[in-house]
């Protein structure tokens, strides 16, 4: 059986929840490594950690897959992102419409405005991340963000701002980052200011978007960083 029947499969019995797995190398031939989905929001996946490392034990991890249920198998805008990310070729089964799709990673960012939501993925931090290639061609470091980490005794802002190059400070300038704690123990949301009072953000669960910053952001408002170069 080919590693792909074995995938239609391995869908057709999560379904209709998004199953997800990798393809590797054993032995010369291409096997098909299924994986524990363990992403908390609906249409989504993410791989099991163990699973995947268990596949990274066994043999050369060639691919990434993951299944729609009753949409085409076109991939997303996170499934982009995240294939970028990868650097490693995908392949999408759609259930019960039996067909395939595959890509690879091409350079792809998505839009800084209307960009939907995906934690981990396309949420805040990767909104601020791909400001600062897009228009000050900084490179930020990636984090690993994990679902509702901010009420499971994390606080990835702060420990982690210092080490992408930012200070705090009092004066709000462009380019500033804002760090906002909403309905949370820690700060949990950021945003890039961009001068005349406007910010650039991605709250959960809506599209990527400029306001005005002012109300319930400034409210909000935790600390006010600023990157710094190094050499």
């Amino acid at each position: 059986m080919s590693w792909k029947l074995e995938a239609e499969e391995y869908a057709k019995v999560q379904a209709p929840r998004e199953a997800c797995g990798v393809v590797i190398i054993r032995k010369g031939r291409e096997v098909f490594w299924p994986c524990k989905n363990i992403s908390e929001y609906g249409n989504n996946f993410c791989i099991d950690p163990s699973d995947y490392a268990a596949a990274e034990d066994e043999g050369e991890i060639v691919a990434i897959w993951h299944s729609h249920y009753g949409v085409p198998p076109e991939p997303s805008e996170a499934d982009k992102v995240s294939c970028e990310k990868s650097g490693l070729e995908w392949y999408i089964y759609s259930t019960p419409m039996n067909a395939w799709f595959n890509f690879k990673p091409s350079g792809f960012i998505a839009p800084l405005v209307g960009r939907q939501f995906v934690h981990g993925v396309v949420d805040c931090y990767a909104l601020v991340k791909d400001w600062y290639q897009l228009e000050r061609n900084i490179i930020l470091p990636e984090f690993e963000r994990k679902d509702n980490w901010w009420h499971k005794g994390e606080n990835l802002y702060i420990e982690n701002f210092r080490k992408a190059g930012f200070e705090e400070t009092d004066t709000l300038e462009p380019g500033c980052g804002i760090l906002m704690q909403i309905m949370s123990p820690v700060p949990n949301h950021a945003a890039v200011y961009l001068g005349n009072d406007l910010i650039i953000h991605h709250m959960f669960n809506r599209l990527s978007s400029r306001d005005v910053y002012g109300g319930m952001y400034k409210k909000y408002t935790s600390r006010i960083v600023k990157y710094v170069k190094r050499d």
